[in-house]
């Protein structure tokens, strides 16, 4: 929903029936609300997220379950992993191209997808660029992953 001059809020309802908002404010914070039961237009703030603190919130939020999704998939398939690989400020492929890294080359594991704050590049590019905090979603065996972890961490 639209807040004229403030920004958007978002709205869902727990399982216990509570009903929580998010005001995404146009200055990039974001606010956590809870709304009375007894009055559905009176909101308790919870808590306030800079827009780096609500990035790392949905980081820590998204990237696992995504992960979580891909390993149930792999049970499936004896050998086959997933895992979950963040991009550290010192990696030497901040800024440069997914390609660059020649990962599915040099271990046989794939980058299935990046998770970026709350956006999802699914079956990335090599033009795509990697930033800081990206998590790479990588397809393969134990080794593989490992070895896509100590590339892009090492070079």
């Amino acid at each position: 929903m639209l807040l004229p001059g403030v920004g958007l809020r978002y709205e869902f309802t727990s399982s216990k029936g509570e009903r929580i908002g998010i005001v995404a404010r146009r200055t990039g914070d974001f606010e956590v609300v809870l709304y009375a039961a007894a009055d559905p237009d009176t909101a308790r703030p919870v808590f306030c997220l800079t827009d780096e603190e609500a990035e790392a919130v949905a980081q820590i939020l998204g990237a696992p379950r995504i992960a979580e999704r891909f390993t149930e998939l792999t049970r499936e398939v004896p050998g086959l992993e997933a895992g979950h690989i963040v991009i550290k400020p010192a990696s030497p492929f901040v800024n440069r191209p997914l390609g660059d890294t020649h990962a599915r080359t040099r271990t046989g594991a794939s980058i299935v997808a990046i998770v970026r704050g709350q956006d999802v590049v699914a079956s990335p590019n090599p033009s795509e660029t990697l930033r800081v905090r990206d998590v790479l979603i990588v397809i393969g065996t134990e080794e593989g992953i490992a070895g896509v972890d100590q590339i892009v961490d090492q070079g």
